[in-house]
């Protein structure tokens, strides 16, 4: 059988020309024999290290204590090399059946060897306070105060170690195998369109085509070929949305969003005052923009596949790869020369992967594998100012991943609020530096526009998905959900946050079933209005600062810090608390003086 032709998307002269990762800096291949020595040594050592610390925390010295932290840090770190490598291997083609038996084989063989590990968080958690604030007294463990902190937050919802240790083990055969059959099919899938077929990823593109009649298309199209796969999301979806339901009703966490939250070390509040602000800024912000942009387009209602329509004065021609680049290095360079050295190697040592193919992942992300490697960028570049925006914004995460290693395996993550705030505050930089460097006013005008719609699609749309995600999730708790409520629920929320300019096809309310955060991390979603928002008030003070140098110095000191602080003190030196209720409205804010500016 000869393979469909699937064509590449639109918006640049030569794929050819843009850059594949080199993953040698992790392994060779799949077949490098270093893997199967590194996962040998960590099961030899997994075994041990459970022979020897488990049942005898609490009687531990705090210099014992700090050795085997240090034991558990360097175990994690060998496998976490292992399954970023599979992982990375599986995003770049999942449609390969031998990369997706890879990953399956890695994350079950990982899964099996910490296994071992289970033990050691649990008992950690059970050490007494006065014994272990004992402990902390030795530095080489008071340096690990802040992961045992954080560790120590989930020992409310903590189960007996017998069932932590099922729940791990049927992880592979749970949540993560449902993930990878979403992900398998939804790169699978070819969108028939004007005789060709194209990924999903470059039929959702063609939605900001300048024609609004290859735009019907593709909106038709893409919802059609989702009514053939309605059913198996429907059941992917349920079926997690029950698990989680099982879990969180025996771990006692009070809402379906609450585990993300602690995860996130934010306490539920500051996510509902958050989500509550933005619900209530609907009108001034998405409803107001887009019967604007109606306007705007000669239109008296917008369709879906309008949301994203360039503007009729918008001559987004193309950008080249080397352009992008220079463009998003000058942006950070004008804004601290730390961070653009930082970020030189990613384009020099092939960290990135920008080429279109087929059975490659869609959207974006930054991949900060291990400390002691370095992260990988991963994004779908079509050429055009939105993907230098992109770009911007992982380079963002890859320069955060690579300063907060310093901390150390355990706590160089950062909780996904805080985690957007380096990507989001260099797509602003770079936004910045585009438009002073801009003396043509109509596309000036252009330029605000599609930062405005950018912003609405991470703050209002971003708060939507949300709202979407935990009606869905107190529903499941009364019984399954058909597929047709589910597109009920997401012709509500859509309705609600885009507001009346737009009308929806019936198709539209399958539109739910390509956004992958639902699956693989619920509730991941309001931490991109989180860290909008906060990049607003953020960048407000740097506009505001007099000595721009000192102020870079003290966000890239933030930076370093990880996972070691939570948005509290890590604010501080800004002046900023997103605890007080005018935070969130300085955020959005920002956005309305946008709209202001454009209606003027």
């Amino acid at each position: 059988m000869h393979q469909p032709i699937v064509a590449q998307p639109e918006g640049l002269s030569a794929a050819a020309s843009l850059p594949a990762w080199n993953l040698g800096d992790l392994y060779a291949s799949p077949q490098d024999p270093q893997i199967t020595r590194d996962l040998q040594a960590a099961e030899a050592a997994a075994v041990a290290f459970e022979a020897q610390y488990k049942t005898c925390l609490a009687g531990l010295t705090g210099a014992d204590l700090a050795g085997a932290v240090q034991a558990y840090e360097r175990l994690e770190e060998a496998l976490g090399r292992v399954i970023s490598y599979a992982q990375l291997l599986f995003s770049a083609d999942s449609s390969d059946p031998a990369q997706g038996k890879f990953y399956q084989t890695m994350s079950e063989r990982v899964t099996d060897i910490s296994t071992h590990l289970v033990f050691f968080t649990l008992e950690l958690n059970r050490i007494d306070e006065p014994v272990l604030a004992a402990q902390l007294q030795h530095p080489a463990l008071a340096r690990y105060a802040p992961w045992l902190r954080d560790l120590r937050v989930f020992l409310p919802h903590q189960l007996s170690d017998e069932i932590e240790t099922l729940l791990h083990e049927k992880e592979v055969t749970g949540h993560a195998a449902w993930s990878r059959l979403f992900d398998e099919t939804t790169t699978a899938m070819r969108i028939a369109f004007n005789g060709e077929e194209l990924t999903l990823s470059a039929a959702l593109n063609k939605l900001s085509d300048p024609n609004r009649e290859v735009r019907r298309q593709a909106g038709k199209a893409v919802g059609q070929a989702m009514a053939s796969q309605e059913k198996l999301f429907s059941l992917i979806t349920n079926t997690l949305a029950k698990d989680k339901e099982v879990i969180d009703r025996w771990r006692k966490y009070p809402t379906p969003g609450s585990y993300r939250n602690r995860s996130n070390m934010v306490e539920d509040e500051v996510v509902a005052a958050l989500s509550t602000s933005v619900q209530g800024a609907y009108g001034r912000l998405s409803h107001r923009y887009y019967a604007m942009k109606a306007k705007w387009l000669g239109l008296e209602r917008l369709e879906y596949w309008d949301r994203n329509a360039p503007l009729p004065e918008d001559a987004d021609e193309g950008i080249g790869w080397a352009q992008a680049r220079s463009r998003v290095l000058a942006a950070y360079e004008g804004f601290s020369p730390e961070l653009a050295a930082i970020l030189q190697p990613f384009f020099d040592n092939n960290w990135i992967d920008a080429t279109l193919r087929p059975g490659k992942a869609g959207g974006a992300f930054a991949h900060p594998t291990v400390p002691s490697a370095h992260p990988y960028v991963l994004l779908n570049y079509h050429g055009r100012t939105r993907d230098v925006m992109t770009l911007a914004h992982e380079l963002g995460h890859g320069a955060h991943q690579v300063l907060a290693g310093a901390q150390g395996y355990l706590m160089s993550g950062t909780p996904l609020t805080l985690a957007e705030t380096a990507s989001v505050f260099g797509e602003m930089l770079t936004f910045r530096a585009l438009l002073d460097a801009e003396t043509n006013q109509q596309r000036r005008r252009v330029m605000l526009a599609q930062k405005v719609e950018d912003m609405l699609n991470t703050v209002v749309r971003q708060i939507a998905f949300y709202q979407f995600e935990t009606r869905i999730h107190a529903e499941r708790r009364e019984g399954e959900l058909l597929p047709e409520r589910i597109g009920e629920i997401w012709l509500e929320v859509q309705r609600e946050s885009l507001g009346p300019a737009f009308h929806f096809d019936d198709e539209y309310r399958l539109f739910w079933a390509y956004v992958p955060h639902f699956i693989h991390s619920p509730f991941y979603v309001y931490a991109y209005a989180f860290g909008d928002c906060l990049v607003n008030a953020l960048y407000g003070v740097y506009q505001a600062q007099a000595d721009k140098p000192a102020f870079a110095r003290k966000y890239v000191e933030m930076l370093k810090a990880g996972g070691t602080l939570r948005h509290g003190p890590l604010l501080a030196p800004f002046g900023l608390d997103a605890r007080q209720p005018d935070f969130w409205a300085k955020g959005l804010e920002v956005i309305a003086g946008f709209i202001d500016e454009l209606d003027a």
